[in-house]
């Protein structure tokens, strides 16, 4: 089995934007299976006291972090506009990537959602930017939509904010290659290299 790596990401988060928008050629040049994990980090911020965004709560972290991430996808050559408000509500856009997941788009999806969420500052929490995201996919919307509101979806999306705070994830994006976690967009090719290290 070639190694495996889960990427654990919340569509609100800047971070996971430059991540989401690597991983792909990395772990194919790696020899690493990626299985695309979305999450919410609303809870897990909600269980530490947290009512909102640690770059809004901590404004010099924020302030950082903005002029951080226009660095970092400058040097990538990706579109950078800062998404107002922030964070963005990725409910719906996260229910959509688990309907996508299943159906073969959804990698291109999240890709689609992180590059007019951050690229473009558009609202991901919008039914009809997230419909004209899908036609851009040749997806049919409405069946999409109907299906990201079953207890299904509901549930698997509830599942995998569950294991992310059991596995003791705290922000996006997070690797994790067994027990062994590795968080943050810079840390990316520590983890398929830890990955690819230990599959032998």
């Amino acid at each position: 089995m070639p190694p495996a790596l889960d990427f654990f990401f919340e569509l609100a988060s800047t971070y996971s934007y430059p991540a989401a928008m690597r991983i792909g050629g990395l772990a194919q040049t790696a020899g690493v299976t990626v299985r695309w994990r979305p999450f919410l980090l609303g809870p897990i911020f909600k269980a530490r006291g947290w009512d909102n965004s640690p770059f809004n709560l901590y404004p010099d972290k924020g302030r950082y972090m903005w002029r951080d991430l226009e660095r970092v996808t400058a040097a990538l050559g990706l579109p950078f506009q800062r998404p107002d408000p922030f964070p963005q509500s990725s409910l719906l856009a996260a229910r959509v990537a688990h309907v996508g997941l299943v159906q073969g788009w959804g990698e291109a999806f999240c890709r689609a959602v992180y590059t007019a969420e951050f690229g473009a500052g558009r609202s991901i929490a919008d039914n009809d930017v997230i419909a004209e995201l899908l036609r851009g996919l040749e997806v049919a919307p409405e069946p999409v939509l109907a299906r990201a509101q079953s207890h299904e979806i509901k549930a698997k999306l509830r599942t995998e904010t569950e294991a992310a705070q059991r596995l003791g994830i705290f922000g996006a994006p997070s690797f994790v290659i067994g027990e062994e976690l590795f968080w943050g967009n810079d840390r990316l090719e520590a983890a398929l290299a830890w990955a690819r290290a230990r599959s032998g």
